[in-house]
């Protein structure tokens, strides 16, 4: 078997058997959204570009050691992510990098909707307000808080499925994403039409974002 036909799990075996080329097929399976992943969670190209490397280089050399409690994607995020986590904890003082250009969508169809493309001159520059207000007040949220909203709220993924890439309890997630979610509503001055005080293990929905155009960046050295 070869090709399209190989399943994720089938050419992670084939990687831990030896086969010099089912690595690089599983990741370009999946490259644009691991990218995406971690130019969200880092918050710029440079930083995404060598926490991506990072995880590439880790998972290539403890591919062994997947057990199959998950599947082969829910691992090699989990692995990308505490690369991100891993570069955020390191830096000592991090600038308010800009994030990438469709984020601001984080709030669509609210006080932060971005204008739309018919807008004339005034509307669209306080659309461009509202986004750089939006990505400031991202770059300020705690590596983990950012990790959690970017795959839950932005990437989509469901509570449960991050759980199991954070390596932590659906709760923890949930908690996560509520103090973001609350960070960022005091930082942008927006009011939000929820009774009182949100449960943290309870936090409001919001609707995914869809990423209907992949973030790309230069792509990471090829393992060897």
């Amino acid at each position: 078997m070869s090709g399209p036909d190989r399943s994720d799990a089938d050419l992670l075996a084939a990687h831990v058997d030896g086969d010099p080329d089912a690595f690089g097929e599983l990741f370009t399976r999946h490259r644009d959204r691991l990218w995406a992943v971690a130019l969200r969670t880092t918050g710029n190209p440079e930083d995404a570009a060598d926490a991506l490397q990072d995880a590439l280089v880790a998972a290539f050399r403890r591919a062994a050691s997947f057990r199959g409690e998950a599947a082969v994607t829910t691992w090699l995020h989990r692995v990308v992510v505490n690369a991100c986590l891993d570069r955020a904890r390191a830096a000592k003082v991090r600038a308010a990098d800009p994030l990438p250009d469709d984020l601001e969508r984080y709030a669509r169809g609210g006080a932060l909707a971005t204008a739309t493309p018919d807008a004339g001159p005034e509307d669209a520059a306080e659309a461009d307000e509202r986004r750089r207000l939006v990505l400031a007040a991202l770059a300020t949220l705690p590596a983990d808080q950012r990790a959690a909203l970017v795959l839950v709220d932005m990437e989509g993924y469901p509570v449960a499925e991050v759980a199991e890439m954070l390596d932590c309890a659906v709760g923890t997630v949930k908690s996560r994403c509520a103090r973001a979610r609350a960070k960022l509503a005091v930082l942008l001055g927006v009011l939000r039409e929820t009774p009182d005080t949100p449960d943290p293990g309870n936090p409001p929905a919001v609707r995914p974002v869809p990423s209907t155009k992949t973030p790309r960046g230069p792509p990471p050295a090829q393992l060897a």
